[in-house]
């Protein structure tokens, strides 16, 4: 009984230097971002030697070189061997990783975190609207006519053009200047892209698709804001119908 009641003291103890070690890195962490905000540090910017940080945040090299790792694999630092360390950019791959996960589980559950992604995007891209006018003049429509017009050749094949499809929405919203919003829509956009192959079509054919973004263009063109929003509306409506019922 005293041997049984060791083994359980030395694993609660054991259990409790993991947590500590864990909330210790996670507070080390904290304090390296918040050293970079503090410092008006921007992305590509040298962050202080490995021996500063050390004597800086009253940590040894192990910890604090682990705490970097955790940052780096999250875009936050940008390791250089040989180089130094620099304040990343802090892509948004970790969110394309986890939405993509999620999106696997739900194609073989009930659609209900696809639906939630696809709804974020619509938000998105609803509320783009009004900005995407005021952008007018600065609009590629040479481009975004070709991206429409390669897609719709395609579509007289019965194919679909992911790679034009997601051409016609960079370059419909790169003049907006907003680099975030861009990578954020292209995040969406290939998590769903990756999953539907998985989805049900619906009414969605490769002509149908086509004929969504051609709308959403010719609106645009005329400057005609409500025929614009209600294209943007449509095209979401025949996304949606793929995953209104589970599978």
């Amino acid at each position: 009984m005293g041997e049984h009641l060791d083994s359980v003291a030395v694993g609660t103890s054991a259990s409790g230097r993991q947590s500590g070690a864990r909330a210790n890195q996670r507070a080390l962490q904290e304090s390296i971002k918040r050293l970079i905000v503090d410092r008006g540090l921007v992305p590509g910017s040298p962050l202080p030697t490995e021996f500063e940080l050390m004597e800086e945040l009253e940590v040894s090299r192990h910890p604090l070189r682990e705490a970097m790792k955790a940052l780096e694999a999250v875009g936050i630092v940008d390791i250089r061997h040989g180089y130094g360390t620099y304040v990343g950019s802090v892509p948004l791959s970790a969110l394309e990783t986890g939405l993509a996960f999620r999106g696997a589980l739900s194609v073989r559950g009930d659609y209900a975190d696809i639906r939630n992604l696809l709804e974020v995007r619509e938000v998105l891209e609803s509320g783009l609207v009004g900005h995407v006018l005021a952008a007018y003049d600065r609009l590629d429509f040479a481009a975004l006519d070709e991206a429409v017009a390669a897609m719709e050749s395609e579509a007289e094949q019965g194919r679909y053009a992911p790679r034009e499809d997601w051409r016609f929405h960079e370059t419909l919203y790169r003049p907006l200047g907003n680099d975030l919003v861009l990578d954020l829509l292209q995040v969406f956009w290939k998590v769903f892209n990756a999953l539907d192959p998985q989805l049900p079509r619906a009414d969605d054919t490769p002509a149908v698709t086509a004929q969504w973004h051609r709308a959403i263009l010719e609106a645009l063109r005329a400057k005609d804001e409500p025929a614009l929003r209600a294209a943007v509306d449509e095209h979401f409506r025949g996304i949606r119908a793929r995953v209104t019922t589970s599978p």
